[in-house]
């Protein structure tokens, strides 16, 4: 077949997460590879009861079409219950439904990225973000972190030097994705500060920022923001139920109108029944009381992997310490390649990501992320203890 595909498509890539979870889907295999939120604390029964409830009451409402931005009760509960609570001054107009925070992602690089404009991101980022990007054929750089996020130092040498070709900055600050690394509140304001100096967007992603195990919550990137630079892009997914698909962006209102065209050209609507479900279910349960049980539940497994790992695992190995959010962060000697390990541990059934493609411009092969809300704790000890024997034979 002779068929001419679109330029951009050279560049899109298979996601390395989805692929890994198709082999991890036999039921021996203990996968940290995922960032799956645990199935089991899914409020099965509640969900049962306000999913008859909306189709017995609000059926012809809940099977019609919607909006483009977003069922109202559901903007408004969102705005009153999980922007405003965080620390963002804004209104109902400015925010707009998605189908997930990944769709915010896709629209954000359809909005703002032409080909060969420059993309500035922590280094490494989230894998999915990259992918969604990069079909719009960018460059990237990346800026290097420590323990307390993107040193912007480095960032405001990279403005000075290369501000005109920059067209964003990807943020994100809470519990980072994959590196778990949480930025400082001065460096959150610092961020806004450069970006209204430069003149240039800010999408800062933040599926983790209510899953915070110890300390106080940091505000957003976003509540710094006084020109309206910064795009705040929040999800249900990882709080609530992934399936729903249901995220939303908070920008100013001119940038969400710009959102609203793409998104009746891209989907018309986020799907109004999980619309309609989600606003009723809010109305009448509360969220933060299952946010704490996923915290609960999150903070146990995380102690746990971390013991392990500090039991099993060969000393010289470096890992993150998350206060929240979903991974830790492994680096192995600079010398091995995480991706020829993982191949060895699926022989022993466990499987984790290589860091490789969190690294938009490549290079870095002796690092891996791994994710701890999945599994049980049983399955946790087990799987470290599997890991750590791969691991040994490549640091005796």
């Amino acid at each position: 077949m002779n068929i001419r595909y679109a330029e951009r498509t050279s560049s899109i890539k298979a996601s390395e997460i989805r692929e890994l979870l198709k082999l991890t889907e036999k039921p021996e295999i203990i996968s940290f590879a995922g960032g799956l939120p645990a199935p089991e604390l899914f409020p099965l029964k509640k969900i049962n009861e306000v999913m008859s409830e909306v189709i017995n009451e609000k059926g012809s409402i809940a099977l019609q079409y919607a909006s483009t931005d977003g069922y109202t009760p559901l903007r408004e509960i969102i705005l009153n219950q999980r922007v405003k609570p965080a620390g963002i001054d804004c209104e109902i107009s400015n925010i707009m439904l998605t189908n997930g925070s990944q769709q915010g992602l896709e629209f954000s690089a359809k909005l703002f990225i032409n080909k060969g404009d420059t993309i500035v991101c922590e280094s490494p980022s989230y894998l999915g973000a990259i992918n969604a990007f990069a079909a719009y054929q960018p460059k990237f750089i990346e800026i290097p972190m420590d323990e307390h996020g993107m040193i912007v130092e480095k960032l405001e040498n990279v403005l000075i030097n290369h501000h005109e070709e920059i067209k964003m900055i990807y943020t994100i600050p809470d519990f980072q994705n994959p590196s778990g690394i949480t930025m400082s509140i001065e460096r959150r304001k610092r961020i806004a500060e450069l970006a209204a100096k430069y003149e240039i967007i800010v999408i800062e992603d933040s599926p983790y920022g209510e899953l915070r195990f110890e300390g106080e919550s940091l505000p957003p990137i976003k509540s710094f923001d006084k020109l309206g630079y910064v795009v705040n892009l929040g999800t249900f997914s990882k709080t609530f139920c992934p399936g729903l698909r249901l995220g939303w962006i908070v920008a100013e209102q001119e940038i969400i109108r710009k959102y609203i065209l793409i998104k009746q050209g891209a989907d018309l609507q986020c799907n109004t029944l999980a619309q309609v479900f989600t606003a009723e279910y809010m109305k009448k349960y509360n969220l933060d009381e299952h946010i704490s049980e996923i915290i609960s539940v999150y903070r146990r497994r995380r102690d746990l992997m971390l013991n392990s790992i500090k039991e099993y695992f060969p000393k010289d190995i470096k890992y993150t310490y998350p206060v929240g959010g979903l991974f830790t962060w492994c680096e192995l000697r600079s010398d091995l390649d995480t991706a020829e390990i993982l191949q060895e541990a699926l022989k022993e059934n466990v499987a984790f990501v290589p860091g490789l493609s969190f690294f938009p411009n490549g290079g870095k092969k002796n690092f891996f992320r791994l994710n701890y809300s999945n599994m049980d704790e049983e399955r946790i000890v087990e799987g470290i203890k599997r890991l750590g024997t791969v691991l040994r034979k490549y640091y005796e």
